[in-house]
């Protein structure tokens, strides 16, 4: 299945719901819409479904319109935050369901394989209402990855799950994606699951597409800050800086040497990723100067929030490191692994693939 989106916008009364975008999935292969809450990805999820029609543009199937055909006339399976099954039957039936439709002979078999990978084999002869929520969400996703429809839509499903299982379910859910041939549309607000995902990645804020690519493509070149923003988690450190003889200065003083692209711009924005901070100089570095302000371990790494002189930074450092409330701190980077974005905040140098993070 080829899905095409062209020109597409929906307003509702005076607000724009999504402003115009193109969008050409690629087929056999995950797409991922990223975005904060109301940054538009379940609006377009819906249009491609065919549950809301765009106020203009085309949605083509395989080169044909297929704007205003009814969701039920089309072959798509979604898998939406809220959980949907049937309450009546047993969860078993309920992954059946769309095979006893499409005619399969090995039903028993497909309901066990789904069901062994989701880790809901335990549950088979139960009702939904006897389950989790966490639970029933994997029953919907059963369901849905059993119906093989050409286009399958999930939209945040595993937000109600519990971190451990969502991890497990990441990797599992990308296996189950490459063995299909499907059309795969995953909508999230983290950019760690874009990035576990892998395919590709479609950056929206409030309504607008700012960027699409292959998924490490766009993490690594950023387009703009405001792909930055959204396509960071730690929030990416913004420094002001401004054009120095050799490259750029930060507000605090510190030089970093750069080869910056011919451009106009007397000021910038210098973008550093929270892991290229390190409290170890290496050779080259420059050095911030600061005072810890909270330090917080989650997982394997610690958060360090640091208040330097050109603002509060964050650096996250692998493993567990214990820092006082209030001790003088001194962070490290190396120009090689900074972004520079120019007065309109478009992105003018990225870092070297290799190069940090």
């Amino acid at each position: 299945m080829h899905l095409t989106l062209e020109g597409i916008g929906k307003k509702v009364g005076s607000q724009t719901w999504l402003h115009d975008m193109s969008l050409q999935p690629c087929s056999g292969a995950v797409t991922v819409l990223l975005g904060a809450t109301q940054a538009g990805k379940t609006s377009l999820m819906r249009i491609m479904a065919g549950l809301d029609m765009p106020s203009h543009g085309e949605v083509l199937v395989n080169g044909q319109s297929v704007v205003g055909v009814p969701v039920r006339k089309r072959n798509v399976a979604m898998v939406y935050q809220q959980f949907i099954n049937y309450p009546s039957f047993k969860v078993r039936d309920n992954i059946a369901s769309p095979l006893k439709l499409s005619g399969e002979k090995n039903i028993e078999q497909r309901v066990n394989a789904l069901a062994e990978k989701l880790h809901i084999e335990m549950f088979l002869d139960r009702y939904p209402a006897e389950l989790s929520g966490g639970q029933q969400q994997r029953v919907a996703l059963a369901r849905a990855l059993a119906k093989g429809a050409p286009l399958m839509l999930l939209d945040e499903p595993l937000v109600n799950l519990d971190y451990k299982l969502r991890e497990e379910l990441r990797d599992e859910l990308s296996a189950l994606f490459a063995e299909g041939q499907s059309t795969v549309i995953y909508a999230t607000t983290e950019p760690g699951e874009a990035l576990l995902l892998g395919g590709f990645t479609a950056v929206l804020d409030e309504g607008e597409l700012l960027q699409y690519g292959p998924t490490a493509e766009v993490f690594h070149k950023p387009k703009s800050l405001r792909v930055a923003r959204a396509f960071s988690d730690p929030p990416m450190n913004l420094l002001p800086a401004v054009r120095a003889a050799t490259g750029v200065q930060l507000l605090g003083g510190a030089l970093l040497a750069l080869a910056l692209p011919a451009t106009s711009s007397h000021k910038f924005t210098v973008g550093l990723r929270a892991p290229a901070l390190r409290v170890q100089p290496q050779e080259g570095d420059v050095a911030l100067p600061g005072k810890v302000e909270l330090a917080e371990i989650s997982g394997s790494d610690t958060f360090v929030h640091v208040a330097t002189l050109v603002g509060e930074v964050v650096a996250q450092l692998t493993g567990v490191h214990y820092f006082e409330l209030g001790a003088q701190v001194t962070l490290y980077l190396s120009a090689a692994q900074v972004y520079i974005f120019d007065e309109q905040g478009m992105l003018l140098l990225a870092p070297l693939r290799g190069a940090g993070h």
